[in-house]
C-alpha cells in the first residue's frame, strides 16, 4: 500500500522520487504510514495527499473538522478498529454507511468493516490528522489520562530529552522521575491497565513519537501519546520502580514490581531493550486474582478435558502443552498442577519467569547467567524425589532428553514447546536430537491452544453472516444454516471494542499405538494429524468453530487465530 500511495503522488508530481526514497527509508526503521511520513518531513501538505488521493479514486474530499457525528453512528464502528484503519464512520442511511479514511488504497480495511458492519461502504477521504482528531472527539477517550496530561503541560515542567552521550547526569534525572506530575501520571498507567484487564504494557520510542499501547484481550491498542520530553522521565521512572540500574542504558534489563490496586496485589515483570531511538519497556501484568485454576472453566470441550485430565493422572509419561506467548499456556500448567497438589506428592518446577506462587509446590526461578538452566534444574530435581516435575519451557536437546529421560523413569512431566499445533511438537523433539523410540515411548498427550476474544456480552446483537463464508470457515452447509452469528457493537463495558475477556480453544493429541507406530516410522506432522483427526481428535479449528456455534466468538476471531484445517 505504501508503495501504491507513494507512486500516485509521485505520478502527480507531488513528490520526487529521491523523496519518496528517503521516506520509504524512514518507515523501514520507524514503521508508519508512508503519508504520514511524507508530511512529517515537509514533502507534502496533508490535504494536497487526500485531495490528490480522491482526484485519483473518484471519492470526495471532506474536511471532517466541522462534522458532526451521531453516537449511534460511531458505535458501528469500535475504536480499536477505528484507530487500526484510520477510519471515521460519519452517517448511515439505509444499508449505507458513509466513512471517512485516509488511504482508500487499503482495500483489507474496508472489507474488514463491510463484513463487520454487514453495510454497503460509502467512501470520502479526509487527512490523517483531522481523522485522528475525530477518533478523539467521538469515540469515548480515557479523560483521566488526558487530564494527568494537560496538568503536566500546565505545570510548564521540562523534562531532560534523552541524552546523547551514556552517561548522563543521574542527579538530573532521579529528580525529574520523582517530580509528582511523573509519578502522577506512571501510576495512573498502571491502574488504567489493570482496570482495562491488560495483559501487557509497551512504551515505545520511535524518532518523532512516544506512545504507549496497552494489550487487551490479545490485541494491542494506543491509550496516549506522551511529548516526546517526557520519553526520559517516564521510562526511568519504570525502571527506578522495577529496581532496574538507570544508568545502564545499552543492554537488556529485566526486573519486577508489585503495585497494590483497590485492595489487590499485582505483579509486573518488567523488560527493557534498548532501540534504535531509546529504551522500550514492556511490562507484563500478573494478576493472580485473575487466575483461573479450575480447568473445566478455561475452555475445555468435555471430550478434550476427559482426554487432558485422564493424562494427568498418569503416574509416569510427558504431557506437552505448545501455542505461542500469550496463549494461555501456564494458565493451563498452573491448574493441572493445582489439580495434581495433594500432601502425599512432590512437585517441582522450573520457570522462567515464576508467574504465580502456588502453595505446596516447589517452585525454582531459572537464572541462565549463574548457570541455573532448565537442564541444570531439571539434573537438581532429580536428586529431591520428585513425583511431577514441570519444565517452564524445553527450548533446547540437552533439556528434552533429560525431560524425556525423567519420563521414562518414573516421572510425571509437563512442559511447553513452542509449535503451531500438537503433532507439529513430535517433529520439533525429533528436529532437536530425540530418538523417535524414546518420543514414541514417553510422551502420552500433546495439547496445543490458542485464545478467542469474547463477545461482549453487554452489547451482543446478532448479525448475518453470508452463508458461502460460514461454509468456507469450515462449517457444514446444515450447520451454516442453523447457526446464529454474533458480534458486539460496543459500549463502555468493552471500550467499544464490541469483546470482553478471552477463552481458550484445544487441540488434545492422545498418543494411541497407531500413533505411537506412526512415530516410529518416522511420518511426518501432517500424516500423524491426519490419522489423530480419523481417530477422533478435534482440531483448533473445529474447536473454535463450537465456540462460534454456541454464540461465544466471532466469525472474524476464529479466522484470525486458527488455520482452516
Amino acid at each position: 500500500m505504501a508503495a501504491r500511495l507513494g507512486e500516485i503522488l509521485l505520478n502527480a508530481n507531488l513528490i520526487t522520487q529521491s523523496q519518496l526514497d528517503q521516506a520509504l527509508a524512514q518507515q523501514r526503521i520507524e514503521g508508519g504510514r508512508i503519508g504520514s511520513i511524507l508530511t512529517k518531513l515537509g514533502f507534502v501538505k496533508e490535504d494536497d495527499v487526500a485531495q490528490c488521493l480522491g482526484r485519483k479514486y473518484g471519492i470526495p474530499y471532506t474536511p471532517l473538522d466541522a462534522e458532526e457525528i451521531d453516537p449511534a453512528v460511531t458505535r458501528l464502528i469500535p475504536p480499536g478498529i477505528a484507530q487500526k484503519h484510520l477510519v471515521i464512520p460519519m452517517s448511515k442511511v439505509g444499508s449505507t454507511l458513509t466513512m471517512a479514511m485516509a488511504d482508500p488504497t487499503n482495500v483489507f480495511a474496508v472489507d474488514d468493516i463491510k463484513f463487520m458492519t454487514g453495510l454497503n461502504v460509502k467512501l470520502m477521504i479526509a487527512t490523517e490528522s483531522s481523522i485522528r482528531r475525530a477518533i478523539d472527539r467521538f469515540y469515548d477517550a480515557s479523560e483521566s489520562l488526558q487530564t494527568v496530561m494537560a496538568s503536566m503541560e500546565d505545570a510548564g515542567m521540562e523534562v531532560m530529552d534523552e541524552p546523547e552521550d551514556l552517561n548522563p547526569n543521574l542527579g538530573e534525572l532521579k529528580q525529574a522521575v520523582e517530580e509528582a506530575p511523573i509519578v502522577k501520571l506512571v501510576n495512573l498507567m498502571l491502574a488504567e491497565a489493570i482496570k482495562r484487564g491488560a495483559s501487557d504494557i509497551h512504551v515505545e520510542p520511535y524518532e518523532r513519537v512516544f506512545r504507549i499501547r496497552f494489550r487487551i484481550d490479545g490485541v494491542l491498542y494506543e491509550v496516549m501519546t506522551p511529548p516526546m520530553s517526557m520519553k526520559s522521565a517516564i521510562t526511568s521512572r519504570l525502571k527506578i520502580m522495577a529496581d532496574l540500574d538507570i544508568s545502564e542504558r545499552r543492554l537488556p534489563q529485566d526486573g519486577r514490581m508489585k503495585v497494590k490496586f483497590k485492595g489487590r496485589e499485582v505483579d509486573f515483570r518488567v523488560s527493557t531493550l534498548p532501540t534504535l531511538f531509546g529504551e522500550k519497556v514492556v511490562m507484563r501484568l500478573l494478576d493472580k486474582s485473575q487466575l483461573t485454576l479450575d480447568m473445566s472453566k478455561l475452555g475445555f470441550e468435555p471430550q478434550a478435558l476427559a482426554a487432558f485430565e485422564e493424562a494427568i493422572q498418569a503416574p509416569y509419561g510427558m504431557i506437552l502443552v505448545t501455542g505461542p506467548t500469550g496463549s494461555g499456556k501456564t494458565t493451563t500448567l498452573y491448574s493441572a498442577l493445582d489439580r495434581l497438589n495433594q500432601l502425599e506428592t512432590n512437585i517441582m518446577t522450573a520457570e522462567d519467569p515464576v508467574e504465580f506462587n502456588i502453595r505446596g509446590i516447589n517452585q525454582v526461578q531459572i537464572r541462565e547467567h549463574i548457570g541455573l538452566t532448565f537442564a541444570a534444574a531439571l539434573r537438581a530435581f532429580l536428586r529431591q524425589d520428585p513425583d511431577v516435575i514441570m519444565v517452564g519451557e524445553i527450548r533446547d536437546y540437552e533439556t528434552a532428553e533429560i525431560a524425556v529421560k525423567a519420563a521414562l523413569t518414573g516421572h510425571l512431566v509437563l512442559s511447553t514447546l513452542h509449535t503451531n499445533d500438537a503433532p507439529s511438537a513430535v517433529s520439533r523433539l525429533l528436529n532437536m536430537g530425540i530418538e523417535p523410540f524414546l518420543v514414541a515411548s514417553s510422551v502420552i498427550v500433546i495439547l496445543a491452544q490458542r485464545l478467542l476474544r469474547r463477545v461482549c456480552a453487554q452489547c451482543k446483537v446478532p448479525v448475518t453472516i453470508p452463508h458461502r463464508a460460514l461454509v468456507d470457515v469450515g462449517l457444514t452447509d446444515e450447520e451454516a444454516a442453523a447457526i446464529t452469528c454474533y458480534k458486539g457493537s460496543g459500549c463502555d463495558f468493552c471500550s467499544g471494542t464490541g469483546y470482553k475477556g478471552r477463552i481458550a480453544i484445544y487441540e488434545v493429541l492422545s498418543l494411541t499405538p497407531e500413533l505411537r507406530d506412526l512415530i516410529l516410522s518416522g511420518a511426518s506432522a501432517v500424516e500423524i494429524k491426519r490419522a489423530a483427526i480419523q481417530q477422533g481428535m478435534r482440531t483448533l479449528r473445529m474447536s473454535g468453530l463450537s465456540k462460534l456455534k454456541e454464540g461465544i466468538t466471532t466469525v472474524q476471531e476464529v479466522v484470525r487465530v486458527t488455520f482452516k484445517d
